[in-house]
């Protein structure tokens, strides 16, 4: 895994000078003021690279780019790299050879920003490694825990519910009715009932052609021969010809006359 990873470039700077710096009497840290500042022991380009999780930290030459010196960065802050306690533009570094010799030397930037970019190129690279090593934690985390099993079992089956129709899962869903007219029409819910449109009422064509006979009125005087007499008479005006007069309520006066020995009408009637 080692062997796939490739080195990418961090940040570069073009004027840095290196320092020989004098061994730590104290824990109190470096201060710069201790060096030779007007007098740099080394002048070249930094660049700085990671590979994995490890920075590095490279002194070249400016023309050439020979590698001048190397710096590898496990952590930061930490050991590998320290800031001084009197100025923000000079750090101590700890240079290491191919033999496992180790060194402590002193660069500094004349551009404060320059410091400033070496300094955030660090911090934003342990940090991407702290998110990595927290992602790769919690998956393996992840697949220690047991998995649910969502599959469906030999035989099992779903039902899906979709508007007004009910189907199996792999079952073929019913056309809809198709109603006079070219309407689609839905079909009725299951369980329900077919409304029956409405009779429409008679016209009055119907309502001329029908007409009721007019209540009789019982009298003492009037004999059993009388009332099948009465009873006739609706019968045969029934029979008279589908024609109706003009005269609706004349149909009224003609029932009336044709019985026998009918009582005279009350009054209501006639104001009727």
């Amino acid at each position: 895994a080692a062997e796939l990873e490739y080195e990418s470039v961090l940040c570069v700077k073009t004027d840095v000078n290196v320092y020989r710096i004098p061994p730590r009497t104290s824990n109190r840290g470096y201060r710069a003021s201790d060096w030779k500042l007007d007098h740099p022991d080394w002048t070249g380009r930094l660049r700085v690279t990671s590979k994995g999780k490890t920075a590095y930290i490279k002194l070249e030459d400016k023309v050439s780019g020979e590698l001048f010196a190397q710096a590898p960065v496990d952590q930061y802050p930490g050991i590998a790299v320290e800031t001084v306690t009197d100025s923000s533009r000079y750090f101590v570094i700890r240079i290491q050879d191919g033999t496992g010799r180790s060194a402590f030397i002193g660069i500094g930037f004349t551009d404060r920003g320059d410091a400033f970019d070496f300094n955030v190129s660090l911090q934003d690279h342990f940090k991407w490694v702290k998110q990595e090593t927290e992602i790769s934690k919690e998956s393996q985390e992840s697949d220690t825990r047991p998995k649910l099993d969502l599959g469906f079992k030999e035989g099992q089956t779903i039902k899906l519910n979709i508007g007004n129709m009910m189907t199996k899962k792999g079952g073929a869903v019913k056309p809809r009715a198709s109603g006079s007219g070219g309407l689609s029409l839905l079909p009725p819910p299951p369980g329900g009932k077919v409304v029956v449109p409405p009779i429409p009422p008679p016209s009055s064509t119907a309502i001329a052609n029908h007409v009721t006979p007019p209540p009789l009125l019982k009298s003492s005087n009037m004999s059993n021969a009388d009332i099948l007499l009465d009873l006739e008479g609706p019968a045969s005006a029934s029979k008279a010809p589908t024609s109706a007069p003009t005269d609706l309520w004349g149909d009224f006066s003609t029932a009336s006359s044709a019985v026998p020995n009918q009582a005279p009408q009350q009054s209501n009637w006639v104001q009727f």
